[in-house]
């Protein structure tokens, strides 16, 4: 017998309808504060419809539209629970300049002026243009500090190899 959709989940009930391992939704619950399923005794989860539904909306930032966990955070912050929730729900469309791009700086922001609205097919992913007519992508210019930075974790991460490279001989 199935479950009114209106009834709380469990944690394997949730990890099951998300595709996901419970040690994910335990771990999202550390990084999200908006996750809050209700315990019991024996600290036993139950999460309420719109637990569940904004669990699909990280799901869908996080993998579907490959967004950082403080990318999520940042939507969470700015737009809320509710935004996320309609994302899960929909596969929604998000603009251009929300999406992650490889080259956005060390904060996550974007760089990409003119933001267009990219509309998301049938399956919830973007239409793939042919290779041949795709855009060069926009490459936001890293701050001084942001490349001192870079700079001196390769500097360490060399140092790592060498400490390395020493041990093994």
């Amino acid at each position: 017998m199935e479950k009114s959709p209106d009834a709380f989940r469990t944690i394997s009930e949730a990890a099951e309808e998300l595709d996901l391992p419970q040690h994910v939704l335990r771990f999202w619950e550390t990084r999200f504060s908006q996750i809050k399923p209700l315990k019991r005794g024996g600290g036993r989860r139950y999460y309420r419809p719109d637990d569940v539904q904004l669990l699909k909306g990280i799901r869908h930032l996080l993998y579907d539209q490959g967004f950082t966990i403080k990318g999520v955070q940042r939507i969470l912050k700015e737009q809320g629970a509710r935004h996320v929730i309609a994302i899960g729900e929909t596969g929604s469309t998000l603009p251009i300049a929300a999406q992650p791009h490889p080259d956005m700086d060390l904060d996550g922001d974007s760089a990409i002026p003119n933001a267009e609205f990219v509309e998301l097919s049938d399956e919830g992913r973007a239409p793939t243009p042919p290779l041949s007519v795709a855009p060069e992508p926009v490459r936001p210019e890293l701050s001084q500090e942001h490349r001192d930075r870079l700079s001196a974790a390769l500097a360490i991460l060399e140092e790592c190899r060498a400490l390395l490279d020493r041990t093994r001989t």
